[in-house]
């Protein structure tokens, strides 16, 4: 029997937001209905769990298109792509699973719309990442990215009074409205989305770190290191009051030595990360000391995304097939 050395506070919501559980279930359904190899351009999520699953049930995961076989079945991610992919995709007459979180798509939609209406587009978010990418792709002439304050200074744009914000949908809510409001003390005259862009699963789970973590020696965030909500979890637990605070794929990789002198451990997930790995790190803390788990909800996610349209199509159409 291990002797009780303090307590868990888990993190609810956490784990699979809609959109990742769409585009999980799409790669799997498509395996189902086509067989494998299917193909899948980047990674479906940002989980190094979910990948390798779905590669052991015969997904193959590539780059860019131009190593898919022309004419095979490839899903486009989460994370969303530019319409120069979807054209090369066309091109090569591969068969195409568009598996965008609509959260996504509905940036790339503001983005067309406001490059339509000669709009200067400034997005905020991280260099390099694939669905910057994919937005950027939208309306390139337009958009300039700032990932961060030492962008802002370099920024120039056309007309002060035509100009917009735009966001990934993955950051942090704090450290985004700061970016905003330098943004406007640069340009009084900018102007913001018609909704806000940072998906409410990134804002719930950032919610639900904010509440405990005050009272956490530890916040445990369960994630992968290109997870960009994830990354943002472990900062945003810091920053809201927690002693310490790391990032893991796998219990396994936790240190005995981040417990020293802890009362209260937090553990949350991020938004692309199965229940399985936390219940692992639930089991590893208990068998540590940190048997009693009490759970912080910060809201309610009832929101189901409808699984991409060409799955649908090819369903139905083995469904007429089988009568």
């Amino acid at each position: 029997m291990v002797e009780p050395r303090g307590r868990v506070l888990l993190a609810d919501p956490r784990g699979y937001c809609a959109g990742v559980d769409r585009a999980v279930v799409a790669v799997e359904r498509a395996l189902e209905i086509h067989g494998a190899p299917v193909y899948v351009r980047k990674q479906i999520v940002h989980n190094k769990h979910v990948v390798a699953t779905l590669e052991r049930r015969g997904a193959v995961f590539v780059d860019e298109t131009d190593e898919v076989p022309e004419g095979a079945v490839v899903v486009f991610s989460a994370h969303g792509v530019s319409p120069a992919v979807k054209a090369e995709a066309e091109a090569r007459s591969l068969r195409t699973i568009d598996a965008t979180c609509p959260l996504v798509s509905k940036v790339h939609m503001e983005a067309k719309r406001f490059a339509k209406e000669d709009y200067d587009i400034l997005l905020i978010g991280h260099r390099g990442h694939e669905e910057v990418e994919g937005t950027m792709g939208e309306a390139p002439a337009h958009t300039q990215l700032v990932d961060g304050a030492d962008d802002i200074a370099s920024v120039q744009v056309r007309d002060p009074e035509k100009v917009v914000w735009l966001s990934q949908t993955t950051l942090s809510v704090d450290e985004t409205l700061t970016t905003v409001d330098s943004l406007k003390a640069r340009f009084p005259g900018l102007q913001s989305p018609p909704s806000d862009d940072i998906c409410y699963a990134t804002q719930n789970r950032q919610q639900a770190v904010k509440q405990m973590a005050g009272e956490c020696d530890l916040v445990i965030v369960v994630g992968s290191t290109n997870s960009s909500n994830s990354v943002r979890l472990v900062e945003v637990a810091l920053e809201a009051g927690a002693r310490d605070s790391h990032l893991v794929d796998f219990a396994s990789e936790i240190d005995e030595a981040w417990l020293e002198g802890v009362g209260t451990v937090g553990v949350t997930s991020g938004a692309s990360v199965p229940e399985i790995l936390v219940s692992d790190v639930l089991d590893w803390l208990a068998e540590r000391g940190y048997p009693d788990v009490s759970t912080i909800k910060a809201a309610e996610e009832r929101l189901v995304f409808a699984l991409p349209h060409e799955l649908k199509q090819k369903r139905a159409a083995l469904a007429v097939e089988s009568d």
